[in-house]
């Protein structure tokens, strides 16, 4: 029999968020929620959240099988994967970076993670809350850029990434919906300019173990990453542009 694919859900914090609540289980293997995404439906599998996540705001009641995902786990996963100074410290990519190492999905599909933040209304499902990814942060340059990366490496790993979210997004994937999973289409890297974006990382050295990157922010030179975050955009549109190619190639065909 042919093992079902690994499909994961990973549900952020943004308005948007409560779709995800009266979507089928069925196109999903598993479920990951962010912070307070937990709440938005109770069959999730996964709740991740940083250290500094109030115990009060914490799922207490789980279901067999549900488990929490900390510090602790991430920070390693994420540490192999290159890093949070080069990911970007904002729990959107650490669920994906961590969800695509331990769960090794063919698709992760993101809803509520579109960073987009209002001056009037709800920035998030349960209210307004701190805009995270908007903070002063050395690693939070170019958001857009930080997507291309997790895309970039998923698709070297054969994982696609799409967006289930019909709103204005920060995330340069694909947009889809549940039932279109099987359809989502891979990135696939092009050699050249996404090696020379991982020899930069590795030039550049900033690897931080603890995953503490703020303790020492002053270490990293700012111009440095946006330089960086220009080789992951230009690699990111490299692939684009092989995939258009190819699927010119196909209906030309």
């Amino acid at each position: 029999m042919t093992a079902r694919p690994t499909r994961v859900l990973i549900i952020g914090s943004g308005p948007d968020a409560t779709e995800a609540a009266g979507w089928a289980r069925g196109p999903f293997t598993h479920i990951v929620a962010i912070n307070n995404a937990w709440a938005i439906r109770p069959d999730w599998d996964f709740t991740i959240h940083p250290e500094d996540f109030r115990p009060e705001r914490r799922p207490t009641d789980m279901a067999p099988g549900q488990r929490m995902v900390d510090a602790a786990e991430y920070v390693p996963v994420q540490n192999s994967l290159g890093g949070f100074v080069y990911a970007g410290g904002t729990m959107a990519f650490t669920a994906g970076y961590w969800a695509l190492a331990t769960l090794r999905p063919e698709v992760m599909a993101f809803v509520g993670c579109n960073m987009i933040y209002p001056a009037t209304g709800k920035t998030h499902f349960y209210g307004r809350g701190d805009a995270d990814p908007l903070r002063e942060d050395i690693t939070l340059q170019s958001l857009e850029s930080k997507s291309a990366r997790l895309a970039l490496i998923a698709g070297a790993r054969g994982c696609a990434c799409v967006t289930l979210s019909r709103s204005e997004s920060r995330l340069l994937f694909p947009r889809g919906t549940p039932d279109t999973l099987s359809t989502v289409p891979m990135l696939t890297p092009e050699p050249e300019s996404m090696a020379a974006a991982e020899a930069r990382e590795r030039a550049l050295g900033y690897m931080v173990p603890s995953g503490r990157y703020w303790e020492i922010a002053e270490r990293f030179d700012a111009a440095e990453l946006r330089a960086l975050d220009d080789l992951w955009l230009a690699a990111h549109a490299r692939a684009m542009a092989g995939a258009e190619g190819d699927s010119r190639m196909r209906r030309l065909g």
